[in-house]
């Protein structure tokens, strides 16, 4: 074979090879793929850029008052120029303002109390299903016992209790929110630690702490992922209640919940107090939603040689 012919193999050997992309690339490809993740991953990446950005777009002081221009409606524009694109509340604070302000609440609350209940629920139940017997049946039966109480319950009662705070409140979530990521955890092992590569590694001389976190942990870490992602929903949603109810975060700090019990009393003269919070809560609420519903698909190859 002379040196052209082996110039055109060569570029049609290099034309057939596929052409390989970096594991970013490969992940954004599949996640265009699906609508649904779209639209949870621009959510929550929009609400996650406001609460990092919020001091530096949010048009007005979100605790700035002026009573002169108290309960203006969306669209309003003051005698110095300013725009309130989505009106004011009783003492003339800017509901935009605010609720981009309150974004950073809930993201703070919704990433460190699932990560704090993630965390716990994943060693709890990791310990329960690998160890089994009658330590797994007391663990189990604890869980039992606190799944019991409605979650949302359990932390008015503790927060009645202890009192309210942002540090307070992400603490009492992250405390009570475990046992969901424990009986979830503890399924998935009992299935796993029967696995053929599990016994192998018992056959090959490995001890049982090594193979529960070389081989079974990193085998249930994508249902305790979607899992947390569903979690950060509900933990918003609860954050939202408790401010609204005054168990939650104080003033001046500004949450979507207080906004809410702020405005609950106005809706019939001045909607906008109320619409916009609800508004954002579902929205974000929505796109967290979405976006675990993806990372499920994604995480699962049944799903995921289906499609």
């Amino acid at each position: 074979m002379d040196a052209k012919s082996k110039h055109q193999s060569s570029t049609v050997a290099t034309a057939d090879m596929p052409v390989r992309r970096s594991a970013p690339l490969r992940l954004l490809a599949i996640l265009f793929k699906s609508p649904v993740g779209v639209a949870g991953s621009f959510i929550v990446a929009a609400v996650v850029l406001l609460a990092f950005f919020g001091p530096l777009i949010s048009p007005q002081d979100p605790l700035g008052r002026n009573i002169r221009a108290r309960f203006e409606p969306p669209g309003y524009v003051d005698n110095n120029g300013n725009t309130f694109a989505l009106g004011t509340d009783q003492l003339g604070r800017d509901i935009l303002s605010r609720i981009i302000s309150g974004s950073r609440v809930s993201v703070l609350v919704g990433v460190f109390s699932v990560l704090i209940s993630g965390t716990l629920g994943v060693i709890y139940g990791l310990i329960s299903g690998f160890i089994g017997g009658p330590v797994d049946s007391i663990l189990m039966r604890i869980v039992d016992g606190l799944l019991a109480i409605p979650f949302i319950i359990l932390v008015i009662a503790i927060s009645g209790v202890v009192g309210a705070g942002l540090s307070t409140l992400i603490l009492i979530l992250g405390f009570t929110g475990w046992t969901t990521y424990a009986r979830v955890i503890r399924g998935e092992v009992l299935k796993v630690r029967e696995m053929e590569y599990v016994i192998a590694a018992y056959a090959l001389g490995q001890s049982r702490p090594m193979v529960m976190l070389l081989h079974i942990l990193p085998n249930v870490v994508a249902s305790a992922i979607v899992l947390a992602a569903v979690q950060v929903g509900v933990t918003i949603l609860a954050e939202s209640s408790l401010s609204f109810l005054g168990l939650g975060v104080k003033p001046p700090t500004v949450t979507w919940g207080l906004m809410l019990s702020d405005g609950r009393q106005y809706i019939n003269s001045a909607w906008w107090m109320t619409a916009f919070p609800g508004i954002a809560i579902t929205i974000t609420v929505l796109g967290v939603v979405f976006l675990g519903d993806w990372l499920r698909d994604f995480l699962d190859p049944n799903i995921r040689g289906r499609a």
